[in-house]
């Protein structure tokens, strides 16, 4: 691919034959990892004496920009406040995209918005057109400032009790970042290395408002916008909105109730403590990567719910990772259709298009595809448990965080093969084909049609 220069960002024809939206959104995604990876490789990023591997900071970064939360040193203990600062801003950028911070760039230096990047914004959050795209990103960007702020304010007072002022404060602005963003990261490993926020299971101000954290960054901006046009006139949200909410429901009481009464085991014995931990358990694995509890205390059914969920994932145009709950929900009601010997699917009054459905059942097969050789491959290289490894593949793809603690001690390979999972459910799966493809094939005659018998 023939690399850009400056004049081709100021005209956007060259640039429309040089770079198509994915092409974009693929190559940000990557520079950004690997300059975050290079600044978390300077001395004064981590503790000790020299300086981090770069496959460990490459690792990182990319955890860090595709907000997963895996990782290979503990980010409270191992990485200095620069450190620390670096990966949290490579988390904001990754949360919000490559694009939508560049945009947001351009808006407040004043500098004139064309239609190319217009466009390119549209695609990179999921928006259901040009227009207003504008207003759309300052949206996006003051709501981001102050739910992030809001989260912080409310953590700050615990923080601050148990670290003391600066330290509280900015331990309760990394968190409520990281979050918002669905990353996972955390800084509790000054207590106890890799134990996120189990010690503070039983604390509402924290697992609480993390948790409220989670589900705002990942049920989509489209929603937001929905939500603060509409307030509660559900019947006046879009389409995308009334799914993305109602499945987010569903994924989040459904699992809350079974963790509550069939995994009471790995919960806390109190009866309000207990109801925050599985609530708060449903709602992390789409796609946060924080655990209040110890997840190696699930029994092998309970993993298995835990790494479906990773899979899953949040909304479309949000901060969090995964096949997205509208994939999941096109592809429950396409089954249902299927069973009811019905010739559509439908969601409150409106038919999906075929193509919306051959869209979600591609996504699917992508994602279920590289998860199981993910996990085959790691399983092979480090023999062990493919449960265990399936789940490592499930959070790093859905780009969750969640771990039952064999990340750390994995070969290059296996790191290896974690990277690349998690770029691909960061930047999207038909986003890197359709960057990797030269453009549509054109038929001009189709081939003769024969049934197939399947099931």
């Amino acid at each position: 691919m023939e690399l850009l220069s400056i004049n081709d960002f100021s005209d956007p024809g060259k640039l429309r034959k040089r770079l198509s939206s994915a092409r974009l959104i693929t190559i940000g995604f990557a520079a950004v990892i690997l300059a975050g990876a290079l600044l978390l490789m300077l001395p004064i990023a981590t503790r000790g004496p020299g300086h981090a591997s770069f496959a460990d900071t490459l690792f990182t970064s990319t955890s860090a920009v595709c907000v997963t939360g895996l990782i290979v040193q503990d980010t409270g203990t191992y990485w200095t406040a620069f450190g620390q600062a670096v990966i949290i801003a490579l988390i904001q950028i990754g949360g919000l995209g490559v694009v939508t911070m560049a945009m947001s760039i351009f808006i407040v230096s004043g500098r004139r918005i064309g239609l190319m990047q217009r466009s390119f914004m549209q695609d990179s959050i999921s928006a259901p057109q040009v227009g207003g795209i504008i207003r759309l990103t300052g949206f996006i960007i003051k709501g981001t400032v102050l739910i992030e702020g809001i989260g912080a304010a409310v953590m700050a007072p615990t923080f601050i009790r148990e670290f003391g002022v600066g330290k509280g404060i900015w331990y309760a602005v990394f968190h409520s970042i990281s979050a918002f963003c669905n990353a996972g990261f955390d800084l509790m490993g000054v207590h106890q290395k890799y134990s996120s926020i189990t010690e503070f299971v039983s604390n509402p101000a924290i697992s609480i408002t993390i948790a409220l954290l989670i589900i705002v960054g990942g049920i989509g901006f489209i929603v937001w916008n929905d939500v603060v046009k509409h307030k509660w006139h559900f019947k006046r949200y879009r389409l995308q909105s009334k799914v993305a909410l109602t499945t987010t429901a569903f994924l989040i009481v459904i699992p809350t109730l079974y963790f509550f009464f069939f995994q009471a085991q790995a919960l806390p014995k109190t009866e309000g403590a207990k109801w925050m931990a599985a609530f708060f358990q449903a709602v992390t694995p789409r796609t946060a990567g924080f655990n209040s509890v110890d997840l190696t205390r699930f029994n092998d059914t309970g993993v298995s719910i835990l790494t479906i969920l990773q899979l899953i994932g949040g909304s479309p145009g949000s901060t969090a990772g995964g096949m997205k709950t509208t994939t999941f929900a096109v592809m429950i009601a396409e089954a249902l259709s299927v069973f009811a010997q019905s010739g559509n699917i439908h969601f409150f009054g409106r038919n999906i298009p075929e193509d919306t459905v051959r869209r979600a059942g591609a996504i699917l097969m992508m994602y279920i595809i590289l998860f199981l050789i993910g996990g085959f491959i790691i399983s092979s290289v480090e023999n062990i448990p493919i449960t265990t490894c399936l789940f490592e593949a499930a959070s790093a793809i859905g780009t969750v965080g969640l771990t039952l603690g064999i990340t750390p001690h994995l070969s290059l390979i296996s790191r290896t093969v974690l990277v690349l999972l998690m770029y691909f459910g960061r930047v999207g799966g038909l986003t890197i084909f359709f960057a990797l493809s030269s453009g549509p094939k054109i038929y001009h005659s189709r081939l003769p049609k024969e049934d197939l018998t399947v099931g």
